[in-house]
């Protein structure tokens, strides 16, 4: 799958998963309940044992169904393991021009995080595809749409703290697409086996990025 046919997806699903799996395997009984959900695209952060291990086989089994990034992305370097080991994008915490760089190379997606508009534009500028906006609690909701207002070629994407009761105003104000953690997949969702539930959350999800774009 191409650079822009993933972005595209990202773009038309509007979800990006955020897990922290502790084995290939509960990666993947969580993303056949995502799947479910509609949910196509899940970033494994690094901060998950193995995480590279973990990637390369999930994208083994699913291949283009599902778009598996790595997260928590903190340089070039790693970035470069990432895609070698499979990663359909990177995600970082920071702007890291180095990294932007390396992607546009591979040609994959990159997503550098920023918390200012300064930081932003730079970013959009050196080539990232999509802009994390983190951490987007610490924010009001409207932050999105007061940057796009003199920035409307940006695709924003915040994280941190988004859940079924704020996800709908993120979308309203202008946000491209959401990063779901902990109120999607979680350890205890994940420990007790409820995979229904997970899949629940992912259709409420993809039913309210829907709701925020009509």
């Amino acid at each position: 799958m191409r650079k822009d046919e993933k972005a595209k997806l990202i773009r038309e699903t509007g979800i990006i998963a955020i897990m922290r799996a502790s084995s290939s395997q509960a990666l993947i009984h969580a993303t056949e309940a995502i799947r479910k959900g509609g949910v196509r695209a899940i970033e494994v952060t690094m901060t998950t044992p193995g995480a590279l291990d973990v990637i390369k086989e999930a994208k083994e089994k699913y291949r283009s169904e599902i778009l598996f990034g790595a997260g928590s992305v903190f340089d070039s370097e790693t970035a470069r393991m990432a895609i070698l080991a499979g990663a359909d994008f990177i995600v970082a915490p920071s702007l890291d021009k180095e990294m932007i760089f390396l992607c546009n190379r591979y040609g994959i997606p990159v997503v550098p995080g920023c918390f200012t508009p300064s930081e932003m534009i730079n970013a959009w500028e050196s080539g990232a595809t999509f802009i994390k906006l983190f951490p987007a609690s610490i924010l009001s909701q409207k932050m999105i749409k007061a940057v796009l207002a003199p920035f409307p070629q940006l695709e924003i994407i915040p994280v941190g703290g988004i859940n079924l009761e704020n996800a709908l105003v993120y979308i309203k104000n202008g946000a491209i697409a959401l990063g779901v953690g902990s109120s999607l997949v979680n350890d205890q969702l994940l420990e007790n086996g409820d995979y229904q539930e997970i899949t629940r959350r992912a259709e409420k999800f993809i039913a309210l990025v829907q709701e925020g774009r009509q």
